[in-house]
């Protein structure tokens, strides 16, 4: 379990890492409420995106991508609502779900960013 908690945190940090040097700003990491958690929460240009960060070692059960289903993503909109309520700063903003895909380093594309993933 220690395992996959690190090699999740440090899948956050790669995805974290790679959106800034994209040139995203921070507003939140690991934001909590009661629909879930938002692994990162970022601004691009005036459109604040959130970010599900995921890391599979293997794509046996299914790749990281894939595991972004339709439940995962009701789950998201609802925790992105939440934000924007109690964040009202950027409630008025644009806002779109990106999904960041990292494999283990043995596959060919260690990191996918799929800007606007799906709709809400």
């Amino acid at each position: 379990m220690t395992d996959t908690r690190s090699s999740g945190r440090s899948a956050e940090l790669q995805a974290l890492e790679h959106l800034q040097q994209a040139g995203l700003r921070l507003l939140a990491r690991n934001w909590l409420c009661r629909s879930g958690e938002l692994d990162l929460v970022m601004l691009d240009g005036d459109t604040v995106v959130f970010v599900e960060v995921r890391y599979r070692r293997h794509a046996a059960w299914g790749g990281a991508v894939e595991s972004v289903d339709a439940r995962k993503q009701q789950k998201l909109v609802r925790a992105a609502e939440h934000f924007l309520q109690k964040e009202s700063r950027w409630a008025r903003h644009p806002c779109r779900f990106d999904v960041i895909a990292i494999g283990s380093t043995a596959q060919r594309a260690p990191l996918t960013w799929i800007r606007n993933a799906f709709d809400s």
